[in-house]
């Protein structure tokens, strides 16, 4: 990959982890939550999703966070996958999946066993009766699942990443076939834009009409969102296909069509999210009661929504974030240490800001300016204690734990 593409992707990883800081600091502030917090003991443990509920309240926020839903997790695994078969060529599919391991599978124990239940004491404490640790942790046990917040990606992306590894073992030949499709889109980012769509639509519809498309399933610390795992994978599947073939000459270039005309794909973005929120708005706040007619056009709704918000940013990537800063450098290399570490300082925070007076939007603007400053620099600290052991640290989505791309 070129040295241009190097900043822009180093650039857009930045801007990722940014948005998923924000995105969960906006979250007790949505307009559509409930006016109380979630029982903790009750079923089905609606906490997970929102630990801390505030009596501040900005619909702003909402569309925020509903765009970042919908785009979002699809976006970081496209990424994923666009570096993926940098390692596996590099290192053959043992070593890489040995450095997976080392690299995702350990973090996400360790979050997992230690964040976790510090990130979730604080939900707890918003209805808990007896707030002491001891008291807690009865209750943390007595849980049908071990909660794991934002690490389900990670968790997620190691699976992924094996099944990248058996391909590249097993089927030697793939690359040949995914070049000969990726080139077909070289200057023509709207078969792109189809091919994502077409397929969503068959990974993603009929799994949210059995399922809904916002149930989530647990297994122990292994979570899932039942109508997106086919979804996310083709999202994998295509970041590995593109790269592959090379995403410096494919529809990803920097000079390329989808660059010179990101102005349209970012409006195409806006507007297909609108008709995805105006067709859910007509199934909520109970899926399973509205219409047939109304969930089906709701579902179909999603997958243009999705691809054009994925491909929007990307576009505007490439061609808005070619310049290196040394700000944006270092938030690039930090990223996977703050994703690991940022949920326990955002849900305190909230917990904290309960009851001060600031409206929505400072909370918000509080919580991701905080949380962000502490993880960064809990990020720095793992990298020192990382370095003194011997290892490497990586970051993300690209670099280390999400990919190999190159700084």
């Amino acid at each position: 990959m070129n040295s241009g593409a190097n900043v822009t992707f180093s650039n857009l990883r930045a801007v990722v982890i940014l948005i998923v800081v924000a995105f969960h600091s906006a979250l007790p502030y949505l307009a559509s939550q409930p006016p109380h917090p979630f029982a903790f003991d009750a079923s089905p443990y609606r906490w997970i999703a929102f630990p801390i509920i505030d009596s501040e309240r900005w619909f702003g926020l909402d569309l925020f966070c509903a765009w970042q839903d919908v785009s979002l997790m699809s976006l970081m695994f496209l990424l994923a996958g666009l570096f993926t078969p940098r390692g596996l060529i590099r290192k053959g599919a043992a070593a890489y999946l040995a450095d997976r391991w080392w690299r995702i599978g350990l973090p996400f124990v360790l979050a997992v066993v230690l964040l976790s239940p510090v990130a979730y004491y604080a939900s707890y404490l918003t209805t808990a009766t007896d707030p002491s640790p001891a008291a807690f942790w009865q209750h943390w046990r007595a849980l049908p699942m071990w909660p794991s917040g934002p690490q389900w990606f990670l968790w997620q992306l190691l699976l992924l990443s094996a099944l990248a590894a058996a391909l590249h073992e097993l089927v030697p030949s793939w690359p040949r076939a995914a070049s000969f499709i990726v080139a077909k889109c070289d200057d023509r980012p709207l078969l792109l834009f189809a091919g994502l769509t077409s397929l969503s639509a068959l990974a993603y519809v009929p799994l949210a009409m059995i399922f809904t498309p916002w149930e989530w399933t647990f297994f122990g610390p292994l979570s899932f969102q039942l109508s997106r795992p086919l979804h996310y994978l083709l999202y994998f599947s295509a970041g590995l296909a593109i790269g592959s073939y090379g995403s410096d000459r494919s529809v990803f270039r920097i000079d390329g069509p989808l660059a010179h005309h990101w102005p349209t794909w970012v409006a195409a973005a806006f507007a297909c999210f609108a008709v995805w929120g105006g067709l859910t708005a007509l199934t909520m706040p109970d899926w399973n009661a509205s219409p047939p007619a109304y969930r089906i056009a709701a579902a179909f709704a999603f997958p243009p929504a999705c691809a054009t918000g994925v491909i929007a940013f990307v576009a505007s990537s490439l061609a808005l974030l070619r310049r290196r800063s040394a700000v944006a450098d270092s938030l690039s290399t930090n990223a996977y240490g703050i994703y690991l570490t940022h949920y326990p300082f955002v849900l305190w925070l909230q917990y904290a800001l309960l009851d001060t007076r600031l409206n929505a939007a400072a909370k918000a603007a509080f919580v991701l300016i905080v949380a962000l400053a502490l993880s960064w620099a809990a990020s720095g600290f793992l990298a020192a204690g990382a370095r003194l052991l011997g290892h490497r640290h990586s970051g993300f989505p690209g670099k280390g734990a999400i990919s190999d791309q190159p700084r």
